[in-house]
């Protein structure tokens, strides 16, 4: 199981922390957006007496409400095609499960979200990546590239869209070329979409589950994590309307029992958000990924492609080992006295020695903080140690620290 590249250098942020430097956090998806009033009321005021469990498959008021939501935004699906879970992880994890045996293998377009490799493992599945590149801005790669690793043992492919970490938003024609190689070699089609609403520059969400023909093989998997800026309520959704899978998955719903009753009040209530909300967060989230684009840019030899969705940018920097830079900036660097946390690209990446040059940065901190972070990091690069034999020396040891 590897170790997580957003949290593992935690314990030294921690102990720059103790030192009295202040750390801007751009390493964790962690929105400072408030959580909106609606749903935070529903849980100050709500008069239950007893904290029971839930259907296995979530609250049914839950069910219904969201997907009158789904419809609403012409996702054709009902109450009894959604199971609710502990956060989008579980119905990845539960959906991998389900459809997958040991030794199968799934799809994952790279660099893609660190946990995906972790619950593969979990599994007891494998992760076949195929590669983007940061200089197409990490569009889909060609259908060949997916056909070349198709085997008798490929079971699915998953994407993230918008994704993370490179904030990439797939077209309708990249996700019908999708379809086509998930009904040509019979696949199941694992969606993320858990930032669909953070779309920019115009641009509009097309979701997996409009896919004409394919209704049987796409899983859509969701949260309101980031939608509404509710991370630690724990509330997740598995969606699809491949009967057979559904019942699959509810086995393991009902292993684990119920997911949490007071995330589930809070989620129910958010659905009630007014579009206002969304409007005020993508536009201010528009303005952070301008910021920080731009100041990035503008630093000798980094390179960050401009991303359509989500609230992540995937940075190329002029180093060699992310992991060991990344550990340095809180070890052994401050800029007035302050510094950033990153988090290293190699853990976004299956391939061996990708991700290097790059960090994941989330642009979830205010403007004025991300052009300060944007300033530490042009001081730190200015005199970040780059002999080659230094690095290799120490890489290991960085990669490998006790967390």
């Amino acid at each position: 199981m590897p170790a997580s590249p957003i949290r593992k250098l935690v314990p030294f942020a921690e102990k720059a922390k103790s030192k009295g430097i202040k750390i801007y956090h751009l390493n964790i998806g962690q929105p400072d957006i408030a959580t909106p009033a609606v749903a935070l009321d529903a849980v100050k005021q709500n008069s239950l007496k007893l904290i029971e469990y839930s259907h296995s498959a979530g609250m049914e008021s839950y069910r219904r409400k969201l997907a009158g939501y789904y419809q609403k935004n012409q996702v054709q699906v009902n109450h009894e095609q959604i199971i609710i879970t502990t956060g989008g992880s579980e119905a990845l994890l539960m959906g991998i499960m389900a459809c997958l045996n040991p030794g199968d293998e799934i799809i994952i377009p790279e660099p893609f979200y660190a946990n995906y490799l972790s619950f593969a493992i979990s599994a007891g599945a494998k992760v076949v990546p195929v590669r983007s590149s940061i200089e197409e801005g990490f569009a889909l790669p060609p259908v060949e590239s997916f056909e070349n690793l198709i085997s008798s043992k490929t079971k699915a492919i998953l994407i993230s869209n918008p994704g993370n970490p490179t904030g990439y938003l797939y077209s309708k024609a990249e996700l019908e070329k999708l379809r086509d190689i998930v009904l040509k070699h019979d696949l199941y089609l694992f969606s993320d979409e858990v930032y669909r609403e953070f779309c920019y520059d115009g641009k509009t969400f097309f979701s997996a589950m409009q896919l004409e023909g394919l209704e049987n093989n796409v899983i859509l998997i969701d949260s309101v994590s980031k939608r509404y800026s509710m991370c630690g309520a724990r509330v997740g959704a598995f969606i699809t309307r491949n009967t057979e899978v559904l019942q699959t998955v509810l086995k393991f719903a009902q292993a684990r029992l119920s997911p949490p009753t007071f995330g589930q009040i809070a989620s129910e209530a958010a659905l009630d958000t007014p579009d206002q909300y969304f409007t005020d967060v993508i536009k201010e989230y528009s303005h952070r990924r301008d910021v920080l684009v731009e100041g990035l840019n503008q630093i000798p030899d980094v390179f960050c492609p401009n991303p359509s969705g989500a609230f992540y940018a995937m940075v190329r920097l002029p180093i060699s080992d992310s992991d060991h830079f990344c550990q340095w900036l809180l070890e052994s660097f401050n800029y007035e006295n302050e510094t950033i946390m990153l988090a290293p690209a190699t853990g976004f990446y299956s391939t061996p020695g990708a991700g290097n040059d790059e960090v994941r940065i989330g642009y979830v901190l205010n403007s004025t903080d991300l052009k300060r972070s944007v300033k530490i990091l042009e001081e730190a690069l200015k005199v970040y140690p780059h002999k080659t034999e230094t690095i290799n020396n120490e890489s290991a040891r960085y990669r490998h620290s006790s967390v």
